[in-house]
């Protein structure tokens, strides 16, 4: 796997540093997008690819040409090769923007780390932005940017 693919599958993992959220309601959607963002990072250090290809929106894009597809055969490719992923958000903040509409928003720096044990192999700093689209009662990631 290339260095560019490892890179862009550990940004997957950005949005979730906080590990306790309060609970959310379905009518306080700034509550379900933060517990959306930490579902995600969840998912992601379980190494439960399902539940993270299923908070994928149908139209979801990575970099402006990474499609589902590729998220799907990066996390299964980064699963077998790390043992523990782990995802340390140094700041994060998610906001409705504009206010009332479907569309969230998540911007955070994170550090992420990949391990055979104990011990971090990789340790990656990223800035990370994550545009979230409403379907119903629930937020799917729909864009993901990172530097």
């Amino acid at each position: 796997m290339s260095y560019l693919n490892r890179r862009c599958f550990l940004s997957l993992s950005l949005p979730c540093g906080l590990p306790w959220l309060t609970a959310c309601s379905k009518d306080d959607p700034q509550a379900a997008l933060e517990a959306a963002a930490q579902q995600l990072q969840d998912h992601l250090e379980a190494k439960d690819s399902g539940a993270v290809f299923d908070m994928l929106d149908p139209q979801f894009r990575a970099k402006d040409e990474f499609d589902r597809d590729w998220a799907r055969k990066t996390m299964a490719l980064m699963f077998l090769r790390y043992a523990n992923v782990k995802v340390i958000a140094v700041t994060r903040s998610s906001r409705i923007d504009p206010p009332g509409s479907p569309i969230g928003v998540t911007e955070a720096q994170i550090v992420v780390t990949g391990a055979q044990g104990l011990i971090p192999e990789r340790a990656s700093p990223y800035t990370v932005q994550l545009r979230w689209q409403r379907d119903g009662d629930e937020w799917k990631l729909r864009d993901l940017q990172w530097e």
